[in-house]
Order: structure tokens, then sequence, then C-alpha cells
């Protein structure tokens, strides 16, 4: 079964925002990605900041998130 669930990263553990239906001891695997309205916000700060090409700091970033 694969599901996404929201978490919050707290004191060095991810806590998960909904209730998850897993037993005790259950491992899992997880995929960090990142917040899609804060990585815009970063290219715009970026773009407002750098002299530097828009299709640059894409590329970049993509690269940087693969």
């Amino acid at each position: 079964m694969s599901k996404v669930i929201r978490v919050r990263y707290e004191k060095g553990v991810l806590k998960p925002l909904e209730p998850v239906n897993l037993e005790d001891g259950e491992e899992v695997d997880i995929i960090i990605r990142e917040n899609l309205a804060e990585l815009a916000r970063r290219i715009r700060r970026r773009l407002s900041q750098e002299r530097e090409e828009p299709s640059e700091i894409l590329s970049r970033e993509r690269s940087r998130l693969a």
C-alpha cells in the first residue's frame, strides 16, 4: 500500500499530521519532498536578487532536486 501523508520534523523525529495505519515497529520507506510553495518563494527571491538568467536558476534547482 502506498499513501502520501504530511509530517512535521521536530527534535529529530518525523511526526505524522494525520493518523497512520501502522503497527508498532513496522518499517516504511519515506521520500522527503520539498514543499512546492517554499520552492517557489526561494526561486522568486533568487530571481529578484541575482542577475542570473531565470532558465539557469531553474535548471540548477531541477538538478538539485533530482
